[in-house]
């Protein structure tokens, strides 16, 4: 199938999965994940109706990105990093990026405050938060919970950098329907976070991808990061 009928499929399952849980399918955010592939379908997705494009890599993104733009103009796309940041990049990440959704340490706001301060802009940023505790996975670590909110009421101090919510890749689970209650507290702890800090937005929750989003959306998810759903299946890592 091309990329604009798979398109039309996930927006469909979208919408299926928000009537089922009362709510309305335009409050979900579809971020496109284009990692490995190539400019033409992210310009055929842009086509098919796409508005927000995630990339896994900052030097990835920095070759298509400004290609992209050159070829679709300057604000087409919404870009979001949804990749690991290593603190060094985070400069290149700031110039890069319409949204930072992985930002996993303190130290990291921090960098990436001052590169936006330096770049003269305000960025949006999702706290990402290793929900099942994965050794594998990046994110917050939960088990240590007062140093998480310690941390959490710094970053949203920080002036250049915005949290506006949270960020979780869902644990390699059996089905779908396993990852639903580490969905549940990723909403559960969204909940905490705005009732603890309401000087700051706590909008969104992107959780859900390719496998899992229909239930993230059933408990919550305000953002789904779709790759193979959309583009197809990767040849490259």
């Amino acid at each position: 199938m091309s990329v604009a009928e798979n398109l039309t499929r996930v927006r469909e399952q979208i919408e299926n999965a928000a009537r089922r849980a009362g709510r309305n399918p335009n409050e979900i955010k579809l971020v496109a994940v284009s990692k490995t592939f190539p400019l033409t379908s992210i310009v055929e997705a842009f086509r098919a109706g796409a508005t927000d494009i995630g990339e896994n890599r900052v030097e990835e993104a920095a070759e298509k990105i400004p290609q992209v733009k050159e070829l679709l103009g300057a604000d087409k796309l919404r870009w979001h990093l949804i990749g690991h940041l290593q603190r060094r990049k985070a400069r290149d990440a700031i110039a890069l990026f319409d949204v930072v959704q992985s930002v996993d340490t303190l130290r990291l706001a921090e960098t990436m405050n001052r590169a936006a301060t330096d770049q003269r802009k305000a960025v949006p940023i999702l706290l990402q938060v290793n929900i099942g505790n994965d050794p594998h996975k990046f994110g917050f670590d939960l088990n240590a919970r007062d140093a998480f909110l310690r941390d959490v009421e710094k970053i949203t101090a920080l002036p250049n950098v915005r949290a506006q919510g949270l960020m979780t890749i869902g644990p390699l689970v059996p089905s779908a329907q396993d990852a639903r209650p580490f969905f549940r507290a990723l909403r559960e702890l969204r909940d905490e976070l705005a009732r603890r800090f309401p000087h700051a937005r706590w909008d969104e929750l992107s959780m859900g991808m390719t496998d899992d989003y229909a239930v993230a959306i059933e408990e919550g998810a305000t953002i789904v990061r779709i790759g193979r759903a959309i583009f197809g299946q990767r040849t490259v890592a």
